[in-house]
């Protein structure tokens, strides 16, 4: 992705791309019920490389299928491009774990940016101290071959029902997860980036003391003019 988007992106709220792409009638794009297994206090950033899960079929699923080298949930763990980010399919069922904490460490060790599955991890207390952004709803300890087989790598995918598609661009703070289509990634990057810097001029006037009637939002020309100034300040 480009260098100056993603500089952008690691700098703003998921809130605040939610707004951005509100405006351009995106309103599903917030990857629903998934957290930071632990807080970075960095943002994730990077392009999606996809898994998606369907239900399992017995047959097909006992535990020797971990012993196969062709195996898409292994394959797709080796296959995610440096910097990209690792989206996974569990159908919002967090009974049975996507992945453990020796598949998210290959991936750290791979230079992923990061994993997100709408169902669970498991050794989700070992995935937390890793230095790679984890996030999941709730940690699982049965192996995903229990109720979950990996079908699919990077194709469109649902995920907490956001529509993902391989390429799009995600973000995650320390609340959640935002998936923002490919094709408006730099405009919305860029937008962010000034709504960020109105709404730190609007805590800092918050703070101290204004009314937010007339400021958030800016409907007093007297404000953007306070605006312009303080970024001339702050050299934002």
């Amino acid at each position: 992705m480009n260098h100056e988007t993603r500089e952008r992106l690691m700098g703003v709220s998921v809130a605040t791309l939610a707004t951005a792409l509100f405006k351009r009638g995106l309103r599903n794009q917030v990857i629903q019920g998934v957290h930071p297994i632990r807080g970075k206090g960095v943002n994730m950033v990077g392009p999606a490389f996809t898994l998606r899960y369907m239900p399992a079929r017995e047959d097909r699923n006992q535990l020797v299928e971990f012993r196969n080298p062709d195996h898409p949930q292994r394959v797709a763990i080796e296959q995610c491009p440096e910097g990209h980010v690792m989206v996974i399919d569990s159908r919002k069922d967090a009974r049975a774990a996507s992945a453990g904490d020796i598949l998210v460490t290959r991936l750290m060790m791979r230079g992923g940016a990061g994993i997100v599955t709408d169902g669970g991890f498991r050794d989700a207390a070992t995935i937390a101290t890793l230095d790679i952004p984890a996030y999941h709803v709730t940690p699982s300890s049965p192996t995903n071959l229990t109720l979950h087989e990996a079908i699919e790598i990077n194709g469109p995918i649902g995920c907490g029902d956001a529509p993902v598609f391989p390429g799009d661009i995600i973000v995650g703070d320390d609340d959640c997860v935002i998936v923002i289509p490919a094709e408006i990634a730099d405009e919305v990057a860029y937008e962010a980036v000034e709504m960020t810097a109105y709404e730190d001029f609007v805590v800092e006037r918050v703070k101290d003391g204004a009314t937010i009637i007339g400021l958030y939002p800016a409907t007093k020309d007297e404000n953007l003019d306070l605006f312009r100034q303080w970024r001339d300040t702050k050299n934002r």
